[in-house]
């Protein structure tokens, strides 16, 4: 069975821009064509031109703590059938946020949760059926700066924990990975799997055609987080929707 894959915006400063290697400073502009680098326009050749119907956004200005970009992700929601949405969601009332902006999954990135209590109590406020966490990595360490989580605690033990709060999804994402097409870490991946077998798990960075996402499906995952295979064609139509 072909994964799920959910096309991804990250957006700074209003644009869309292609992520890589997680060094944020090096990004730049996706150019869409007839579309410009606008949110908008690659949202919509996500469903219209590949069929994808949910789309995950990261407003990258929220995550480094700026004003969520708020209009940008309004248009995104209009053009998609499922938004996921990663706003530096550190609060219940940012979780709140998220959905009046039309989010159907809320995304709690451990690189900006100030601690393992506040995804237990963001899940009981939004329901944990709406919550998924991104497990953020980088070279197979978690990124955090929470002292009480640790960046040396195993990955598949905070799995463990988010998934007995109640979170129905966990995105395994290395950092590292992203927009390099270097394939996934299928070890963390296997290991997140059997720590937390009731979840939906995706993994996001280094997808980098069919055959990846044949793998992690061997690995367990229900689906895959992807851009660069997506705007550079080497995935179409035929490879995620069979």
């Amino acid at each position: 069975m072909i994964p799920l894959v959910i096309g991804v915006i990250d957006l700074l400063n209003g644009e869309a821009v292609h992520a890589r290697g997680g060094d944020r400073r090096t990004y730049r502009p996706v150019v869409v064509p007839g579309g410009g680098c606008q949110p908008g326009a690659l949202a919509r050749f996500y469903r219209n031109t590949l069929g994808l119907e949910q789309v995950y956004v990261a407003d990258l200005n929220a995550i480094a703590g700026d004003d969520w970009q708020s209009e940008r992700i309004r248009e995104i929601g209009e053009q998609a059938g499922g938004l996921w949405l990663d706003a530096g969601i550190r609060t219940g009332g940012d979780a709140v946020r998220a959905r009046a902006l039309g989010a159907s999954r809320i995304v709690v990135g451990l690189e900006t949760l100030p601690a393992l209590d506040t995804l237990r109590e963001i899940c009981a406020g939004a329901e944990g059926a709406h919550v998924a966490l991104s497990l953020d990595l980088r070279d197979g360490r978690l990124v955090t700066d929470s002292a009480a989580i640790g960046r040396d605690t195993p990955p598949h033990v905070v799995a463990a924990q988010a998934a007995d709060f109640g979170v129905s999804t966990i995105i395994v994402l290395d950092l590292s990975r992203v927009g390099l097409e270097g394939g996934c870490d299928l070890d963390t991946i296997a290991a997140v799997r059997a720590a937390a077998p009731q979840v939906m798990l995706l993994a996001g960075g280094g997808i980098r055609d069919a055959g990846d996402l044949q793998r992690i499906a061997a690995a367990g995952c229900n689906g895959a987080l992807v851009a660069t295979a997506l705007l550079n064609g080497a995935l179409q139509p035929a490879d995620v929707h069979g």
